[in-house]
Formats: C-alpha cells, sequence, structure tokens
C-alpha cells in the first residue's frame, strides 16, 4: 500500500512540475510574439495590389434574377459582360489617360473591378439585358423555369 502512495504523490508532484513549464513555455512564446511584433512593426507595410469586386445586390423576382451592382467611376463601353447558363461575370476597367498637366495633387488613378456572381438556378443566357444608369449597373437575368411566388400567411404575435 505504501508503494501506491508514493507513485500518487510522485505522480502529482509530476503533473503540478509539468503545468509549471507549461506556463512558463505559454509566457515565453506569448514575449517572443510580441517582440516580434515590436520588431515588424519598424518596417514599412507592403501593400499587394487587388482587384476590388463591387458590392451588389441579387435579386429573386420569381420570372428572373435582377443584379444592382455598383460601378462607380466606369462608363458602360469599360464594361464587359460575361454570362452562362448558372452564373455572371463582371469586368470593368478605367484607365487614367495620363496627360501633361499642371498638377498639384493627382489621387484619381485607374479603377478595376472583377467579380463573378453564381446563381441558385439556370437562366437563359441569350436573353440577358443590362443597363447603366448613374453608376449602378442594373442586369435582368431570365430563368429557364420560373420560381412559384409563395404564398404569404400571416401569422399574430401573441
Amino acid at each position: 500500500m505504501s508503494k501506491t502512495k508514493k507513485l500518487t504523490k510522485t505522480n502529482s508532484a509530476v503533473t503540478t512540475s509539468g503545468i509549471s513549464n507549461w506556463l512558463d513555455i505559454d509566457r515565453s512564446i506569448d514575449n517572443l510574439r510580441k517582440e516580434l511584433e515590436k520588431a515588424f512593426s519598424s518596417f514599412p507595410s507592403i501593400s499587394m495590389p487587388t482587384v476590388p469586386h463591387t458590392s451588389c445586390d441579387v435579386i429573386d423576382e420569381g420570372n428572373q434574377f435582377r443584379i444592382k451592382m455598383n460601378a462607380p467611376g466606369i462608363k458602360k463601353n469599360e464594361i464587359k459582360l460575361n454570362v452562362t447558363d448558372n452564373s455572371v461575370e463582371v469586368t470593368g476597367e478605367h484607365k487614367e489617360e495620363e496627360k501633361k498637366k499642371n498638377y498639384l495633387r493627382k489621387e484619381r488613378h485607374s479603377i478595376s473591378y472583377y467579380q463573378t456572381i453564381p446563381l441558385s438556378e439556370k437562366i437563359l443566357p441569350d436573353q440577358v439585358k443590362a443597363k447603366l444608369t448613374d453608376g449602378v449597373l442594373d442586369i435582368t437575368l431570365p430563368k429557364i423555369k420560373p420560381t412559384p411566388t409563395p404564398k404569404k400567411r400571416s401569422v399574430n404575435i401573441q
């Protein structure tokens, strides 16, 4: 019986010591992370060029989908619209002409957008229509099979 008691005491001492060691290791890693963050914060930030996508709304109108997409600063001849039977791909690119002018400040540069929008139902690609008005691209996508409009029922709240 005394052997069992000794083993228990030894195991508990090892466990307590083990926890202490893990806490020390955790603190050391945390300190290292803080030191690395401090060291790297002095480096200049590098931003990789990205192709932004614009915000858009996708509306299911039963017999068609309707997409309203922001396209600020892009003219209609600078937009490419490709459709398949289950997706829409919109690419827009506006390049600022570099004319030698006496700029005091020049912040407006080229703009480009790219976005692919998957659709939950198949559409008729050859019947898609699009219109650009005041920086908003409005795309109408007729469905192959219209979705029946669900019947609404009013529910009283108690």
